[in-house]
Formats: C-alpha cells, sequence, structure tokens
C-alpha cells in the first residue's frame, strides 16, 4: 500500500494540471515558450503517473480497469471483474 501523501500529491498533480490546461495549450499555440517556463512544473500532463485506485500501487497498472495486476488478479478470481476469468488451456 503507497503513502497517503503519495496519493495525496498524485491527486494535487491532477488537479494542477486540470487547472492550466487552457493556459498551456494557448501558450504552446503561440509559442510562447518564456511565459510557459513560468508556469508550474507540476501543471505539466507528463509528470502525471498512473496509480492503482484501491492501493496505490504505481507498478503494474492496468490501464482499462484502473488497478494493479495484483488487484486485478485477486478481484478477477473472486468473480468481481465481470466478463474476466481464470485462462486455462
Amino acid at each position: 500500500m503507497a503513502k497517503e501523501s503519495m496519493k495525496a500529491r498524485e491527486v494535487k498533480r491532477a488537479r494542477m494540471v486540470a487547472k492550466y490546461a487552457d493556459k498551456r495549450a494557448e501558450l504552446k499555440a503561440n509559442g510562447d515558450y518564456a511565459a510557459l517556463q513560468r508556469i508550474p512544473k507540476n501543471a505539466s500532463p507528463v509528470r502525471i503517473h498512473n496509480r492503482c485506485k484501491l492501493t496505490g500501487r504505481p507498478k503494474g497498472y492496468m490501464r482499462k480497469f484502473g488497478i494493479s495486476r495484483i488487484n486485478f488478479r485477486e478481484m478477477a478470481l473472486q468473480g468481481l471483474i465481470p466478463g474476466v476469468k481464470k485462462a486455462s488451456w
């Protein structure tokens, strides 16, 4: 389980990206890179890192489900994810 501070930091970054999205797009379209440098670093969408919605785990993230591979496997075996079952051949 990730620290609460790490999860909170990611949420804060996501909010900042949303806040500055229009301004960043406008400055990039105008080619005003000096003004773009004055915007906070965390306003860049590249700095957002995908994390598991349940545990906050940063690695092994499955985009389609929004959770880590470990939680995905546990939930799939319990039948909590519709349309997913363990493969056997």
